[in-house]
């Protein structure tokens, strides 16, 4: 039975470029090339005000990104959204589409996770506040590598799950999402590393990236795990000091193994 619990964060840590789409020169770009710009989504600050408005219903509930992505369009530009719900519909569905075409996981991931996939002695969630369609597009990508991973509470015998914010109804800073994913495992673990850039790794148009609230949701984070599951908690701030993430993943990965390595039985 598993012993160890690893955890790890998906936008801006396995996948740097989900972060990385939304720099202000690829933001425009996508916005152009969707169809949204001509319908009026034509600037960075309008695009960051319509995500920090949909951001809470659209991570924790199912309706999904092109969902509520369109339902606020249509609030902003009601008379567009009359006369060209379809453009409006296509363009979104261009949009978001993109996103997730972009937001894969960095392949010098690889190694370590076709390594853990393989390990009994440790369980690995991917915990992310995220949109409904990620969950999917997660394991499609871990299986594109030949990694099988499941969503919680699928059944199955896969060592690696996705925990999406979505699927839950909670986000990160909840304990309750933590009691959530520790009732699912049904396992007491002794050790739980966590690897997550607690969003310093987002755009700086992106509420999410405040310095604030980034110092704070760390610490909130190591706290709940430590309280849920009742074990030692190893935290490592993954954060990306320039464009090349190799070695910053590879130290990373060593970490890992040392983990895998040493404490308990």
């Amino acid at each position: 039975m598993p012993n160890k619990l690893i955890i790890f964060d998906y936008s801006g840590t396995l996948s740097i470029e989900a972060a990385a789409f939304s720099r202000p020169d690829n933001l425009m770009r996508y916005l152009q090339r969707s169809g949204l710009f001509a319908l009026g989504v034509d600037s960075a600050a309008l695009f960051w005000s319509i995500v920090d408005a949909t951001w809470s219903k659209g991570s924790t509930t199912r309706l999904g990104y092109k969902t509520v992505l369109q339902e606020r369009i249509g609030e902003l530009f009601p008379e567009q959204a009359v006369v060209h719900q379809p453009e409006i519909s296509r363009s979104v569905a261009n949009f978001v589409d993109a996103y997730l075409d972009h937001s894969g996981i960095d392949e010098h991931w690889r190694p370590i996770l076709k390594k853990l996939s393989r390990d009994k002695s440790v369980e690995v969630i991917i915990a992310t506040d995220h949109y409904a369609e990620a969950t999917a597009a997660i394991i499609k990508y871990l299986g594109e590598w030949d990694i099988p991973a499941m969503p919680l509470n699928a059944p199955g015998e896969n060592n690696i799950a996705v925990v999406n914010s979505a699927d839950i109804g909670l986000h990160k800073v909840s304990q309750q999402f933590w009691q959530t994913v520790k009732n699912a495992l049904r396992q007491n673990y002794q050790r739980v590393l966590l690897i997550d850039d607690f969003g310093q790794n987002e755009q700086q148009g992106d509420a999410y990236s405040d310095p604030m609230k980034i110092n704070e949701r760390s610490q909130m984070t190591v706290k709940m795990l430590h309280t849920v599951f009742e074990a030692d908690v190893e935290s490592i701030s993954f954060v990306v000091q320039d464009e090349h993430a190799g070695g910053l993943i590879a130290e990373t990965s060593a970490i890992i193994n040392q983990f895998l390595l040493s404490g308990g039985t």
